[in-house]
């Protein structure tokens, strides 16, 4: 059976960003990435600096974990990262988490695509905007969603400013039939942050205020990332 690296299993906790947001969840998050986002809050799936952490795990020893942490307290399971679409190998764990009636959820940026994605019960594309420092390739990304289930999946752009919000407006209009969420971003990433609920909050009513404003952005959804208001940049929550 194919390995998987596995940096974090934790949980149960609540989904922060979304479609499922507040969802009661389990979290894996696998190593390695394609992007090299500027503001990531969770380099280390990809910078080396826990590159000794990273446990290759076959999907019933990832299961077994999940048991072990989380037992009968949860019946949906996220997949994050990185960038959990460049790993052939999760379809034996969306095999296994489906014949156990686990429900499963994918964040990944859509620049690449694997057929178990089509399995995904909640599968969240975040196309990176341009303070991320990407350049991402709106025609690779026509091809993951077309190749994909569009009754699962929900589209969602983080923004830390109005570039950001210019392309987001250019994401939802591309794709107007798809769930679109937008997520005020997070620049605040150290370990200990002052007042960091405070400065968040104030960050999304900029972001609800721009929307209020747009006539083309009727039938999108704003929201805070659930998780930094609660736990700040705690990890393993």
């Amino acid at each position: 059976m194919a390995k998987i690296p596995v940096l974090e299993i934790f949980g149960p906790t609540i989904q922060g960003e979304g479609r499922v947001v507040g969802r009661k969840t389990m979290f894996v998050r696998t190593a390695g990435c394609d992007f090299r986002c500027s503001w990531c809050d969770s380099k280390f799936t990809w910078d080396g600096s826990m590159k000794d952490a990273i446990q290759m795990m076959t999907a019933d020893e990832i299961f077994e974990s999940l048991k072990l942490i989380g037992g009968d307290c949860f019946n949906h399971v996220t997949i994050s990262g990185g960038n959990p679409a460049l790993i052939k190998g999760l379809q034996s764990f969306v095999d296994l988490c489906h014949s156990q009636n686990i429900k499963t959820a994918l964040e990944t940026q859509g620049s690449h695509f694997k057929p178990w994605m089509r399995q995904i019960d909640d599968l969240t594309i975040s196309p990176k905007p341009p303070s991320s420092g990407m350049t991402h390739d709106l025609n690779i990304l026509d091809g993951v969603i077309d190749q994909c289930d569009e009754s699962k999946i929900n589209l969602k752009v983080v923004i830390f400013d109005e570039t950001d919000y210019q392309f987001a407006k250019i994401i939802h209009h591309r794709y107007p039939d798809l769930p679109f969420y937008l997520q005020v971003g997070n620049p605040y990433l150290d370990d200990q942050v002052e007042h960091h609920t405070s400065k968040l909050l104030s960050r999304y009513e900029w972001l609800i205020q721009l929307v209020m404003k747009s006539s083309d952005m009727n039938d999108v959804f704003v929201l805070p990332q659930l998780h930094t208001l609660v736990w700040s940049n705690q990890k393993g929550v």
